[in-house]
């Protein structure tokens, strides 16, 4: 019977540090794509300024990429927040720290949503909207690639 406890308990410490190894992955993968937003879009911006004539509309572009990085990754850790507390640390103290983490992250999440598309998060698209972000590139991105009329 005591190997069967020792057996059980190396087992639940094998799982625990699988999520523990999980919940980390995610963070980075998190992370990386804040990142990769922030580089891909910084590369984006200055080959559009480069650009002659330089394409209207680029900074705007530019703030839409960098946010929509930065709401995915938001996304990406609040996951792994849940996950390592929910499994690691279920203590009232370990979820009223995610709790509050969750909070502030969706304030952030609100407030750039607020700052891409102009609205709140609960207001309703306006008519013809489709999906936010890069409204200004989109433009000028179907403006080269229409062809001159006939």
């Amino acid at each position: 019977m005591p190997e069967e406890a020792h057996a059980s308990s190396g087992l639940l410490a094998g799982v625990l540090q699988a999520i523990e190894v999980v919940s980390v992955a995610i963070e980075v993968l998190a992370i990386g794509i804040i990142v990769v937003g922030i580089v891909m879009g910084t590369l984006h911006y200055w080959r559009r300024s480069l650009a002659r004539p330089p394409v209207p509309g680029r900074y705007g572009a530019y703030k839409a990429r960098l946010t929509r990085g930065l709401l995915l990754g938001l996304e990406i850790l609040v996951a792994a927040d849940v996950i390592r507390t929910v499994a690691l640390e279920p203590t009232i103290q370990a979820i009223a720290s995610l709790g509050l983490l969750v909070l502030v992250r969706t304030f952030l999440s609100w407030t750039l949503v607020v700052e891409e598309e102009g609205r709140w998060p609960w207001q309703p698209r306006g008519p013809g909207e489709g999906e936010p972000a890069l409204p200004a590139a989109r433009a000028a991105e179907t403006v080269r690639a229409e062809p001159p009329p006939a």
